[in-house]
């Protein structure tokens, strides 16, 4: 676990103490909210149909869904992985151009023309997500967030919560969580795997708190980890269960279809000094 006893952070996570409540998703009803969530996964390197999110609504949660015979959502530049995943945002420039958000391969072009949006793009608050992640060492289950984008420097990574199935077990899991740099010059990398005593099939809190100079991580309202260090500008989340065949060549086959990444809430809160309206467009 990270040195971060002295670091700075909300006093009492439970409490919220200094935050208001400003974007909530308990998943109650029979339909996801798309006036809340993008339901694909960076659709301007691939295409909204390819890249649409697989999920089922019902009993207060939301089940993100690999299925066995959905197609990669980018073979073009991401071979076979495949992606069941919302976001909050989205920017792209012209077909054929170099200009989106997260240029995951330098050799990624726009495929498909989006319509810019922002659903939900904060700068600073506090951010948890409750859900439970999944032990197949195929599959991998995250929440982060990405600068929208909108210019090429605004593209640092905040990793809320990162969990390879390969490192959950009953007793233990490792969580990746911090920043990462990508094309942003003021950050540095700095990401680590946090090894916990939990149980992530289960449900599990996994928040950050983002301020202008630090990033708290916590994990059921337990400080983990502390980056000293703040992207400065609006971001959007990004909440998604993945299947990674190359990260399992050697390992067991994948387990039972449709994988499932099952989340029963998620909450943004704005600090109470910087009120104000959440932007959004689209």
């Amino acid at each position: 676990m990270s040195d971060s006893a002295d670091a700075p952070s909300v006093l009492d996570p439970a409490s919220k103490a200094g935050y208001e409540l400003e974007f909530e998703d308990t998943f109650d009803g029979d339909r996801l909210d798309e006036e809340r969530w993008l339901p694909y996964h960076l659709p301007h390197w691939s295409s909204r149909e390819a890249a649409a999110a697989r999920y089922r609504t019902g009993d207060g949660c939301l089940r993100l869904l690999i299925a066995r015979d959905q197609p990669p959502w980018c073979p073009e530049f991401d071979g076979q992985v495949r992606v069941s995943s919302l976001q909050t945002g989205v920017f792209a420039g012209p077909v054929g151009s170099a200009v989106g958000q997260h240029r995951f391969n330098p050799h990624a072009v726009v495929r498909q023309a989006q319509r810019s949006t922002r659903l939900y793009t904060p700068q600073y608050g506090l951010f948890e997500l409750r859900a439970k992640a999944i032990d197949d060492p195929h599959n991998m289950v995250a929440l982060w967030m990405i600068g929208y984008e909108d210019e090429p420097n605004r593209s640092a990574e905040i990793c809320i919560c990162e969990i390879f199935g390969r490192d959950v077990g009953p007793d233990s899991v490792k969580v990746g969580m911090g920043v990462h740099r990508f094309g942003d010059p003021t950050i540095n990398e700095e990401f680590s795997a946090e090894t916990l005593a939990l149980d992530a099939r289960q449900f599990h809190v996994y928040a950050a708190e983002w301020t202008p100079d630090h990033v708290a991580f916590f994990v059921d309202d337990r400080l983990v980890k502390t980056v000293r260090q703040s992207p400065s500008y609006p971001m959007q989340f990004m909440l998604g269960i993945y299947e990674l065949p190359d990260e399992a060549e050697s390992m067991a086959p994948p387990g039972r279809y449709p994988k499932q990444f099952v989340i029963d809430s998620f909450r943004g809160y704005r600090p109470v000094h910087r009120a104000q309206k959440p932007e959004r467009t689209a």
